[in-house]
């Protein structure tokens, strides 16, 4: 830094007064050494850091800007440039390039104390013996260029085939209970009309079709006479 500084204020001043000002003020500099690290070769890792930049640089702009110092780095090793982590981290923070920070946490499962928690129908055992006999369903978020979209779905824990789902841009009770209502049409277009037994298991949030139906519910033929 302080060859830098005496490089470029030199014309105004003169290499030797600026080296006694900055000695008479506690850093310490002769002559000799501005001129010995000014002549000197650049070192292999300067010459290649040079190199690096560049295609740093290049990496994170045709990536609209948002790829942080992971993705460039494995973009970069896909391209046949090898480099360490440590090594883009490092010259990313030189260049003043970050990646896009994600926004605050979204929260999907948020229990209701004073909500009556159903027996555990399930224990664990999501490997149901067949078909229509335990869904899953969840709901979860996904960030876009247009902002966040919640998507709920439900799965047959048998075949692990997502049988219903629904987005939305909000997160609300109808989002959820159309993933249900989904889920139960394509069980009657697949000619199944009698869901008697199934079990339903989601998470005991606070979201409305969620809560209603709380952790676990069976669904009876009544529901799939809908």
């Amino acid at each position: 830094m302080i060859v830098d500084y005496i490089e470029k204020n030199k014309q105004d001043y003169g290499v030797e007064p600026i080296c006694r000002v900055l000695t008479e003020h506690g850093c310490p500099i002769a002559p000799s050494t501005y001129y010995e690290a000014r002549n000197r070769v650049p070192s292999k890792r300067a010459v290649r850091d040079v190199h690096l930049k560049t295609e740093i640089s290049r990496v994170h702009a045709e990536n609209y800007s948002v790829y942080g110092a992971r993705k460039v780095w494995l973009q970069m090793r896909r391209e046949g440039i090898d480099v360490a982590r440590c090594t883009v981290e490092r010259l990313m923070n030189t260049l003043g390039l970050e990646g896009a920070r994600r926004g605050s946490k979204k929260r999907t499962t948020i229990a209701d104390p004073q909500g009556q928690r159903a027996d555990d129908l399930v224990q664990r055992r999501f490997n149901p013996a067949a078909p229509n006999t335990l869904w899953v369903a969840d709901f979860t978020y996904v960030s876009t260029w247009s902002g966040w979209v919640y998507v709920a779905f439900v799965i047959d824990a048998y075949s692990r085939r997502i049988l219903g789902w629904r987005t939305s841009t909000t997160m609300t009770t109808p989002l959820v209970l159309d993933a249900i209502d989904h889920a139960i049409w394509t069980r009657q277009r697949d000619g199944i009309t009698d869901l008697s037994g199934l079990i339903h298991h989601n998470d005991r949030g606070s979201q409305g079709g969620f809560n209603r139906s709380s952790q676990h519910c069976v669904v009876r033929a009544t529901v799939a006479a809908r």
